[in-house]
């Protein structure tokens, strides 16, 4: 017992080790830069792998990480550059030089190195073609004419393809005599003479089968092929649903060109979710990084927009002056139902946008879940309807002014319901990302029926 109390003690701090950076890493390495002690920095940061390095230098104060940089200039690893952020990855790339970004680039994976170059700018990007290989930038420059956020992009341009004639023992003398494989890869496929993949085989089922077997006669028939121009979170999509592990890239003549695995689709997925959340906030991207000026630039036509939404709820309290003027509780009540109104459709939207990103919601259950959301609208608010009422009849002292706020609470919480999965199934069907203006929509929606129920109701039967 007190072995496994002593091991489970333990667990913490092997989990910290393993999920990144500690804070101490960080203040002693700081401290160690400040001080411009760079065979001191050097050392702390050996054992770092290079995701962690990466988030190293994105929490240093950027003069010293211009001085980390520099001090690890002549074994830079470029895997650090795949792992930073937008604006962190520029001004490293700035001060690693054109000659010392190529070197970094050609010692990347094709894929890595394609995403590399496709965040330069165009003079970098020409700097950086003339300083590296002639293949290489063939390469890329191929992978720069997919579109961007395709599989042609995401792909791998090394993968392992063999004859559909060849035996096992081919196939294995090949593997271990050939000097151009990727470092890493699970499936080997199986092409026909068009080099049309036909089959593909794990590199587990090749190793338990004997010399003789034909490759094809244990490949998997069923292959699933991703498009060259298929975009990268349908890919996501799709390794989901087929529980892939790495699949063929082809183009247009059906031809094998490439290979997408699953740790690239993770990246994706991270990546897609990220930017939806930041969409659904009224951010761009993720602006962390960038500078103050910038920030605010890019955050002002959001906050504008909504600024005009406000406007407009503002015109439709204007409307009613003369009956708040005559009973100024309901100035203070108000809010209320607004308040309720906005996140009970910010509930439904987030639902919904969620499922319409994993195709859990489409236009063959579109009418039976918004009925169900209707229902949910319905039974919320007459719940809300009776302890809101009941509030207000104890507050103001008149048991009239707790009807129409049980009433109006009722049509607004129904109608944010229903705005909030019709607005993203709504901006789906007209190809707008349901994630980029669903909220500011559903705002104006929500707050202007709040304000026109309640105060319509009490216009009608308290004034």
């Amino acid at each position: 017992m007190a072995d496994q109390e002593t091991a489970s003690e333990d667990v913490p701090v092997q989990a910290e080790e393993i999920l990144g950076l500690s804070d101490d890493v960080v203040s002693s390495v700081t401290e160690a830069l400040d001080d411009e002690h760079r065979f001191e920095s050097r050392l702390l940061v050996e054992p770092l792998r290079a995701p962690e390095l990466a988030d190293l230098l994105q929490l240093l104060r950027p003069e010293l990480r211009g001085r980390l940089v520099d001090y690890l200039r002549p074994d830079f690893d470029p895997e650090i550059l795949t792992e930073l952020e937008d604006d962190v990855r520029d001004d490293v790339a700035e001060q690693l030089g054109t000659r010392a970004l190529a070197r970094t680039i050609a010692r990347l994976e094709t894929d890595d190195a394609l995403e590399l170059i496709s965040s330069l700018q165009e003079d970098q990007q020409r700097q950086i073609f003339q300083a590296i290989p002639s293949a290489l930038r063939a390469t890329l420059r191929e992978g720069l004419a997919f579109p961007e956020d395709s599989a042609g992009r995401l792909m791998q341009r090394d993968f392992v393809a063999v004859p559909a004639f060849w035996s096992v023992g081919e196939t294995i003398d090949y593997l271990r005599e050939a000097d151009n494989l990727p470092n890493d890869f699970y499936d080997i496929f199986v092409v026909d003479p068009r080099h049309r993949a036909v089959g593909s085989v794990a590199v587990s089922h090749v190793l338990r089968n004997k010399r003789p077997v034909k490759i094809l006669d244990i490949a998997e028939p069923d292959l699933v092929t991703v498009p060259a121009t298929m975009d990268q979170e349908e890919v996501a999509f799709l390794f989901g649903q087929q529980d892939l592990v790495s699949a063929p890239v082809v183009d247009d003549a059906g031809r094998l060109i490439g290979t997408i695995t699953v740790d690239d689709v993770l990246d994706v997925i991270h990546e897609e979710a990220e930017e939806d959340i930041m969409r659904l906030g009224g951010v761009k991207t993720d602006d962390l990084y960038s500078a103050a000026m910038e920030t605010g630039r890019s955050r002002f036509s959001w906050l504008f927009l909504n600024l005009i939404t406000a406007i407009l709820a503002s015109i439709v309290i204007g409307f009613f002056e003369g009956t708040l003027e005559q009973i100024v509780m309901l100035a203070i009540l108000m809010p209320i139902v607004a308040s309720m109104g906005r996140n009970a459709g910010t509930q439904t939207m987030t639902v919904a946008v969620r499922a319409l990103a994993t195709r859990e919601l489409t236009g063959a259950n579109a009418m039976r879940v918004l009925g169900k959301e209707a229902l949910v609208g319905v039974y919320n608010g007459l719940l809300f309807a009776l302890l809101i009422g009941l509030v207000a009849w104890f507050w103001s002292g008149s048991w009239s002014i707790g009807a129409v706020m049980a009433v109006a609470m009722v049509i607004t919480l129904v109608i944010a319901a229903l705005a909030g999965m019709m607005i993203p199934l709504g901006l789906s069907r007209t190809g707008v990302d349901p994630a980029i203006a669903s909220g500011v929509i559903l705002t104006t929606i929500t707050d202007v029926v709040a304000f026109s129920a309640f105060l319509g109701l009490a216009a009608g039967f308290l004034v």
